[in-house]
């Protein structure tokens, strides 16, 4: 099963979706994600040993990729949807509860603002390392991230802003979901987005990339 295992992170890391994707090339007519991760349940794999050996292995790697230009914005769309396609095989195992996830993950791209690449760039990595992600969508008003902290209280927020127009409402936003729970963790970015600004608007943490949330989830969880 250890072989099967190093496929699959292998197909998350290359974006090798299925058999009948064209896409990486040089896998062209292999398994993929999607045959891979259905043999390793099938064959008594737990859920968790496969997020952890395979989808997490894979997506770190991206996602030290893409820190690093060495991979861009379509390779990780691809990484992202193989990864999806095998976290559609797992996600029944842990909603029965065969297996924990990390933590909770809310994210949105804040009032006003109606990207979204980036924010589902941040929710696939997230997912793909072993969190659960609760993607609120764009145009997120302060009233949507305080019911969902009010839903799941353990959860850490992330709000992303793509126009430098819209990080007034991510300021507002921070600031109006503090004051209700001042010890409620939230992370941000997005393009216009800095560290001095994180610290300004009274916001947990900030960063350039994926990753980089990745890493500060995992330091929170160990």
């Amino acid at each position: 099963m250890e072989n099967l295992l190093e496929k699959l992170a292998v197909c998350i890391e290359f974006g090798k979706v299925n058999k009948k994707a064209p896409f990486p090339p040089n896998m062209k007519g292999k398994d993929g994600a999607d045959e891979i991760a259905q043999e390793l349940l099938e064959s008594g794999v737990p859920a968790g040993e496969i997020l952890q050996k395979s989808l997490i292995v894979g997506m770190g790697k991206v996602g030290v990729k893409f820190r690093e230009n060495k991979v861009f914005v379509p390779q990780v769309l691809m990484s992202a949807k193989a990864m999806s396609t095998a976290m559609n095989h797992l996600k029944p195992h842990f909603a029965a509860g065969g297996s924990d996830r990390k933590g909770i993950f809310v994210i949105g791209t804040v009032e006003g603002d109606l990207h979204d690449i980036g924010k589902n760039l941040v929710a696939m990595m997230i997912e793909g390392n072993g969190y659960e992600v609760i993607d609120l969508g764009t145009d997120v008003k302060t009233e949507a991230f305080i019911e969902q902290v009010e839903k799941t209280p353990d959860c850490v927020i992330g709000m992303c802003a793509l126009l430098t127009t819209t990080m007034v409402n991510m300021e507002k936003i921070v600031k109006e979901v503090k004051a209700k729970y001042p010890e409620q963790v939230i992370c941000v970015g997005g393009a216009p987005v800095t560290q001095t600004f994180c610290d300004n608007i009274g916001a947990d943490m900030y960063s350039m990339d994926p990753q980089g949330v990745v890493e500060y989830l995992d330091a929170r969880a160990s």
